[in-house]
């Protein structure tokens, strides 16, 4: 019979394990939310231990890291070095010190985490989706919900949620986060600009229409210190110089640029002139392109801003899977990667210009028969002039049909097809239709545009590239489970010291 002490501690410890998977439950569903709303639908995961002797856990209600087992037992008990070098790292730490640990460069997984005192290991886990702009800002978000467990913990305090919440709406914090990293990688941590409110002055800008017109053009921000740097072709006299809050004298301002290679030029506060010259690495760059744009730093965009928020996404689909079904099919390695570069352009046109279209990719020797206007003889799309002739054949209503030479046989085809059950009604009637089709015809491959920028790759009767992996958080408490019990290595050799 167990003694009262034994009962009073097996008590103490259910106690606290809740207590535990309570904290992780807020900040997990305070990260799938805002990670949501700032890239498409993402899951999350997380490995820990709160404790040195503490087993390894793993929390993954939405099944992410499915599939990377082999790697996690690499890393975690093939050999347990590190559980000991990280007791000695975090034992020469200040109390309250966040060490952060780098992405694990898991395949399809961005991934970031760190120790402390108060929480010996965590690693988070989100999606990386293929049409992100940057991972790093992700990676500062999940840096972040690192350092709230940790205080969380250190404080032995729920805070009502308090952590969740601030990570449902840290998309501009995280970008902000990035930004000033990779500044002071270049100036050092001396810099004086401001992020926060050239973020907020950049989404003011581009909700500002002028005589109805959404805004075009680029504008940079630039330290004071630096500004003799900068060739400017007009300057404005500096007792005129508007500020950035005015965003409606910057909107017209903007006009100056717009179409152009010219740049409108601000400290952060004033706008000081308009520049020919290149965009240094240090400078905070938005590229405005009408009702979405992008922000840029180092040259390399960071996220996208639109809808008066800023996401991640690029806005041009990657087409992933359409260039492994051609490196696949019996095409020679240069024939696909050529027909691969051409449905590309047409689909990146199609997505700029907003308008929905199809593109039948026709692997046979012998071209299926198809319904529409053939062209005689077929127009070779290698050929850029042809390549924007096609583009604008593509709004016609119908398909293009073109062959595996990259030459394109006809426009306005019409695809038929025997109804199948996988057909979704909410898709409309190009989706359905490609569905049909290529049920029917093995060696096709059918990419469909829609106007609202979805891209689709269908091939024998199913859209390849579908978010289907997506679970909804559960309703109830999640219950972890140790590492060793996902992975089955129950009788492997005890990670614990």
């Amino acid at each position: 019979m167990k003694s009262s002490r034994a009962m009073a501690q097996g008590k103490s410890d259910m106690v606290r394990d809740k207590y535990c998977n309570l904290l992780i439950q807020n900040i997990y569903n305070g990260l799938v939310e805002g990670l949501s709303n700032f890239s498409q639908h993402s899951r999350v995961a997380l490995v820990y231990a709160r404790h040195p002797s503490d087993p390894l856990r793993i929390y993954d209600p939405q099944k992410l890291l499915k599939g990377h087992e082999p790697r996690f037992q690499e890393l975690y008990f093939d050999d347990d070095t590190w559980r000991d070098t990280l007791v000695w790292t975090i034992s020469r730490q200040p109390r309250d010190h966040f060490i952060t640990f780098n992405n694990l460069q898991l395949a399809g997984i961005i991934s970031f985490g760190g120790s402390s005192r108060s929480f010996f290991y965590q690693m988070w886990f989100t999606d990386h989706h293929p049409d992100m702009c940057s991972i790093y800002p992700t990676e500062r978000w999940l840096e972040h919900a690192g350092w709230l467990m940790s205080q969380d913990f250190s404080m032995e305090s729920i805070s009502m949620g308090t952590s969740g919440h601030v990570l449902q709406n840290h998309a501009i914090h995280a970008i902000v986060d990035h930004i000033v990293d990779v500044r002071n990688r270049i100036i050092g941590i001396d810099a004086k600009m401001c992020i926060k409110p050239i973020l907020d002055t950049i989404l003011k800008l581009s909700k500002t229409r002028e005589e109805g017109h959404w805004p075009r053009g680029r504008l940079v921000f630039v330290d004071a210190e630096f500004l003799e740097d900068i060739h400017f072709i007009a300057k404005i006299q500096r007792h005129e110089r508007p500020f950035t809050a005015n965003t409606k004298h910057v909107r017209k301002l903007l006009l100056s640029v717009e179409y152009s290679d010219r740049k409108l030029i601000s400290d952060g506060n004033t706008i000081i002139g308009i520049s020919d010259s290149e965009v240094p690495d240090y400078a905070v760059s938005a590229r405005l392109k009408g009702d979405y744009g992008f922000v840029e730093i180092a040259g390399e965009p960071i996220c996208s801003f639109f809808d008066g928020n800023f996401h991640s996404t690029t806005r041009r689909a990657k087409l992933v899977e359409l260039e492994e079904l051609l490196l696949d099919s019996n095409l020679d390695p240069e024939q696909s990667m050529e027909l691969f570069q051409v449905v590309s352009k047409l689909v990146h046109t199609a997505e700029s210009r907003r308008h929905g279209c199809t593109f039948v990719l026709d692997l046979n020797d012998e071209p299926v028969m198809l319904s529409g206007h053939i062209l005689e003889p077929s127009l070779d799309l290698r050929r850029d002039d042809l390549l924007d002739l096609a583009s604008s054949l593509a709004k016609i209503d119908g398909a293009l049909h073109i062959m595996s030479t990259s030459s394109l046989r006809g426009f306005g085809c019409l695809l038929d097809g025997k109804a199948i059950p996988v057909e979704n009604r909410a898709r409309g009637a190009r989706y359905n239709s490609a569905l049909r089709f290529t049920t029917e015809h093995d060696q096709v491959i059918v990419v469909v545009v829609s106007s609202d920028r979805p891209v689709s790759i269908i091939h024998h009767g199913i859209e390849l590239n579908a978010h289907c992996e997506w679970n909804p958080l559960p309703g109830y408490l999640y219950q972890p489970e140790t590492l060793k019990q996902y992975l089955n290595l129950e009788d492997y050799k005890d990670d614990t010291p």
